[in-house]
């Protein structure tokens, strides 16, 4: 289990006020979805803070920094660029951000206007996003958990919730599909990668999709992980259209499958007697996955 701190609007006030009194008369206070990889806060009107919950998330502060910048001017919608770059101290121990605020709302499928659109939009951002030179951009590693490496890096964890969970899901469709993930190996030259496109981290402005947040597991890799959103939020004709406007061939697909079962996968598995709401919404896309999979077969 990765532990984490208890991080309030106190510990965040302190914070800026030391290391940037400039700023240290502006109201902090929590945003609507604060993560959970990172704590998420308002300073004043136009600015957030936005602080790793555990050791394993601070290795993103540096990358972010460094690449953000680099990347914004080449993209066709907003994403976040850091302001400025916390130190530890106040006993909270690792590197944090504040960036300027973004304006929109987390992408909920009753703030969408047409999803088929927004497929679409979202497509051509990665496009986009995969075009831009990758050189010496950070390489799957710990810093994003592996995303755009070999889905074998999780091949235990994933056998071991099949198992787990024989009896309430059809084991031996799931089994399929990670092993069709599996045998699709990735040949292709590194490119840039989100690595959590969830609704969570996509945001809506009357009805369209306005920005893409959170670039803390990007990289450069294999982007078949950036997938996951086409069984996690999309279906019939919004899946078919993000299929249609991202450059992915039936291995890619099979990977990206593989991906978004691993994760619900996992969810599922550790939920069942812990978040009811959790274990029904990753059950529903297990259940995506294995039958837009025997569609296909």
């Amino acid at each position: 289990m990765v532990s984490r701190l208890n991080i309030d609007t106190a510990l965040v006030s302190r914070l800026v006020a030391t290391q940037f009194p400039r700023w240290k008369d502006l109201a902090v206070r929590p945003v609507e979805f604060g993560g959970w990889d990172n704590r998420t806060f308002h300073l004043g009107d136009e600015m957030t803070v936005r602080l790793p919950s555990a050791a394993a998330y601070s290795l993103q502060v540096e990358k972010e920094h460094r690449w953000l910048p680099r990347l914004a001017p080449l993209l066709p919608l907003p994403i976040p660029v850091p302001l400025a770059m916390g130190v530890p101290a106040e006993n909270y121990p690792w590197p944090w951000s504040i960036y300027r605020w973004i304006e929109g709302e987390t992408a909920k499928r009753e703030r969408i206007a047409s999803l088929p659109q927004f497929a679409t939009d979202l497509a051509a951002f990665l496009v986009a996003l995969q075009r831009i030179d990758p050189t010496g951009g950070p390489a799957p590693a710990q810093h994003n958990f592996f995303r755009g490496g070999p889905l074998t890096v999780y091949d235990n964890e994933a056998r071991q919730a099949i198992a787990a969970l024989d009896g309430k899901i059809d084991t031996a469709a799931a089994s399929a599909v990670w092993e069709a993930a599996l045998a699709a190996t990735w040949h292709g030259a590194p490119v840039w990668f989100h690595g959590d496109v969830s609704w969570g981290n996509l945001l809506v402005r009357q009805g369209r999709l306005s920005a893409v947040i959170d670039f803390g597991t990007s990289g450069v890799g294999d982007p078949a992980c950036d997938l996951a959103i086409a069984w996690t939020l999309f279906e019939g004709k919004s899946r078919e259209a993000f299929r249609a406007g991202v450059p992915a061939d039936q291995a890619m697909w099979a990977r990206g499958r593989g991906w978004t079962l691993w994760k619900a996968l996992i969810t599922v598995a550790g939920q069942i007697d812990v978040n009811p709401v959790e274990f029904e919404k990753s059950r529903y896309v297990i259940d995506e996955v294995l039958a837009e999979h025997a569609q296909r077969a």
